[in-house]
């Protein structure tokens, strides 16, 4: 059985189509959902977790169908939002008991095995007695993670979770979302982090405008491109360039193009330059990231239009 499947699974607003025709597949694994803001990320978590209705299509999450058997998949997911504020006034502790009375644990005794594993798994034992507002932002975010495991999900669904973590942090969130992956967990992540989906995603899915447009491991889709090059000017690009060469951006102020051969086409593309009569302080050429990759991929998109209702996920657990 697939943890997470999907077919044609789409969401229409009125007359625009937010997700179309989605097709996935994922099955104990770090799957990594990434896409430009407004690209249908959220639409997308947000029918998987049943907070959102299909338009039409089918999604089955442990094999329960996410519009006809929403309950039994509310039972076998957890879901962990961008901004699931955790209570300051609690405990660690307290705060994960709650969470686990809302998931529907009213046996005291296994409510607080429940608990126990929830603050081993973390690594919040030694400050699980303390007040909330005395953790740092990487503790409140495991906290958030332990809360989300109160009720052993199968599939656990995560919206940037290391957002507005130091370098650190991040790291440690990492590793312990890898380790549950160990566990027998799937998880779902959507982020804009794309260091962190090369290094620990099994497979990414990259979404334009509701459709994905390319999917694999990261070393599968890096392997479309042979070198990336990069130009550090005084002006802009030349309007010309070489046959072969891709403009993809711009990265720390330099120009950042993909090519097949990089390192035997970049004497053409500065003279390209040097025809426009543009100085060039630097270039370079190098491997290429799931950066590069998605970049070519999205180009630029407009900005967000989606928006997550913090409510709605302890009313969805609150209905069971």
């Amino acid at each position: 059985m697939t943890d997470i499947f999907t077919s044609k699974l789409s969401k229409s607003y009125e007359d625009v189509l937010a997700v179309d025709s989605l097709d996935l597949r994922i099955n104990g694994e770090i799957y990594g959902l990434l896409g430009p803001n407004g690209s249908g990320k959220t639409t997308t978590v947000s029918m998987l977790t049943t907070l959102l209705s299909p338009s039409s299509g089918s999604a089955q999450i442990c094999g329960h169908d996410v519009t006809t058997e929403p309950k039994a998949v509310r039972k076998c997911i957890s879901y962990v939002p961008q901004y699931m504020a955790v209570d300051i006034r609690l405990t660690g502790r307290e705060n994960i008991d709650f969470y686990a009375k809302l998931y529907g644990i009213r046996d005291k005794t296994e409510r607080k095995r429940r608990v126990n594993y929830a603050l081993d798994i973390m690594d919040l034992n030694e400050r699980a007695d303390d007040l909330t507002k005395t953790y740092s932002g990487g503790m409140q975010r495991r906290l958030e993670l332990a809360q989300a495991l109160t009720h052993q999900p199968k599939v656990l669904f995560l919206d940037e979770p290391t957002v507005g973590l130091d370098v650190i942090a991040r790291k440690m969130i990492w590793e312990h979302i890898s380790n549950l992956k160990k566990s027998g967990i799937t998880i779902f992540v959507t982020t804009h982090q794309m260091e962190e989906a090369e290094r620990y995603c099994d497979r990414v899915g990259i979404l334009k405008k509701g459709v994905v447009i390319k999917e694999g491991t990261p070393s599968y889709l890096k392997s479309a491109l042979k070198s990336i090059i990069t130009i550090k000017s005084d002006g802009k690009m030349p309007n010309i360039l070489p046959d072969n060469v891709d403009f993809i951006g711009n990265e720390n102020g330099s120009v950042v193009y993909a090519s097949d051969n990089g390192a035997d086409i970049l004497p053409s593309l500065i003279k390209k330059y040097d025809e426009a009569g543009i100085h060039v302080y630097s270039s370079m050429v190098r491997d290429p990231t799931l950066e590069d990759i998605y970049l070519m991929s999205v180009g630029t998109e407009a900005a967000d239009t989606e928006q997550f209702n913090r409510a709605q996920i302890r009313r969805i657990i609150m209905k069971g």
